[in-house]
């Protein structure tokens, strides 16, 4: 499936963001690093020609919080669908613990297929189908504000990878890809 021009940002940093602390469909606020690099992304989105993209939001405090930021004054549209992966009985908890409780989940440095395991979770194919689905109602390019997980579904649809490729492609706080005829670029280094 060919998808209309990207712009897919992922929220600041947050406080549970620091601590290392699964968040999922809960949240916590931004950090003053956080609000910097919604401000950084706002700078980065202001030397571009945003005329005719619609502009899109997951629900999320975190994510409309940068979105305020980052797209002063705008019109920004939310949609549940551009929330993070839930994280059942994970929510809240430190990875550490995690890694602590179940270590052969993370004997494979990089690998996040982890996030299949979170008792009560979301799942990532369920992840992917939801994200496709927004994607499929998009008529024209796009500027979304979602989440880590998230944005790595929401490019594997858009550069046409397979689910299971999400952990292969590069995330961070902060940060702004531009998806266009299938090819990724990172416009800004996030942290």
């Amino acid at each position: 499936m060919t998808y209309p021009d990207l712009l897919i940002l992922r929220h600041g940093e947050t406080e549970w963001n620091r601590e290392g602390r699964m968040q999922g469909e809960m949240d916590s606020p931004l950090t003053d690093t956080g609000r910097a690099q919604a401000e950084a992304q706002g700078r980065l989105l202001a030397g571009l020609d945003l005329d005719g993209w619609a502009l899109w939001s997951s629900p999320q405090g975190r994510a409309r919080a940068t979105a305020e930021i980052a797209l002063p004054g705008r019109d920004v549209s939310t949609d549940p669908r551009l929330s993070e992966i839930t994280m059942g009985a994970w929510t809240g908890v430190r990875r550490a613990e995690i890694a602590l409780q179940r270590p052969q989940l993370f004997d494979h440095h990089g690998d996040l297929t982890w996030y299949d395991e979170a008792p009560g979770g979301e799942g990532l194919e369920a992840l992917y189908v939801r994200t496709g689905a927004f994607l499929a109602t998009l008529r024209g390019p796009a500027v979304l504000v979602t989440h880590g997980i998230t944005s790595r579904m929401l490019r594997c649809h858009a550069l046409g990878l397979e689910p299971g490729a999400f952990a292969d492609l590069p995330g961070g706080q902060g940060v702004v890809y531009a998806v266009s005829g299938g090819i990724q670029t990172c416009l800004s280094e996030g942290a």
